[in-house]
């Protein structure tokens, strides 16, 4: 078995096995909203990384540690700054810009304390959650599954709108894979994709 495979084995989730292609054994890792620390355990497991999570919420902090990762309870929308200037080689972001604030601002951190930032999002363009609001509701759907009074999300953006922004800002796209339902979408990704991960650098 490859070590691509083995790392789909261990950590499931499209975007979580995109991840653990793009980073290489012993690599140090920044896990930014970990959650449960499922993601760096796997990475951990599967490549021998040296990680570290940052998540805000009591239970899933508790929960990070008892998966064995290191982990630090913060508010990201305060930035990154107990982090130094490159720290690590990647700064992930998975599932979660959708919910931040300060959209610019988080990602600016991210390039800064990592060589490269890692970021997944559910894609609003999604046909989908385009038929939804066509028939006269907000869209729900697994990659975006809690309904309009409940959703922790803040920013409904497409991943043509990601491009677009990205662009802008001289931030280089240097790899995406696009998904759904767990399986790779190669072609009209803004509109047959439910969840885009990007690979992202500075352009020199």
């Amino acid at each position: 078995m490859t070590e691509t495979e083995l790392a789909r084995v261990a950590l499931g989730r499209p975007d979580f096995n995109v991840i653990a292609g793009w980073v290489q054994p012993g690599e140090r890792v920044l896990d930014l909203g970990c959650g449960d620390g499922s993601l760096l355990r796997g990475l951990i497991e599967t490549r021998g990384v040296l990680g570290w999570g940052v998540e805000l919420d009591d239970v899933k902090v508790l929960a990070a540690i008892r998966n064995g990762v290191n982990v630090i309870q913060g508010d990201l929308e305060g930035g990154l700054r107990d982090f130094e200037d490159g720290a690590f080689h990647h700064v992930i972001l998975s599932l979660t810009l959708q919910a931040m604030r300060h959209t610019e601002g988080i990602i600016n951190e991210m390039l800064r304390v990592g060589r490269e930032a890692v970021v997944s999002f559910p894609n609003f363009g999604y046909w989908r959650h385009r038929q939804a609001i066509l028939n006269g509701h907000m869209p729900v759907s697994e990659s975006l599954p809690h309904q309009w009074y409940n959703t922790p999300n803040v920013r409904f953006f497409t991943i043509a709108d990601f491009d677009d922004f990205c662009a802008a800002r001289g931030i280089l796209v240097r790899e995406r894979k696009v998904f759904d339902n767990g399986r790779e979408i190669t072609e009209e990704h803004n509109f047959l994709g439910s969840i885009g991960v990007y690979r992202l650098g500075r352009a020199r």
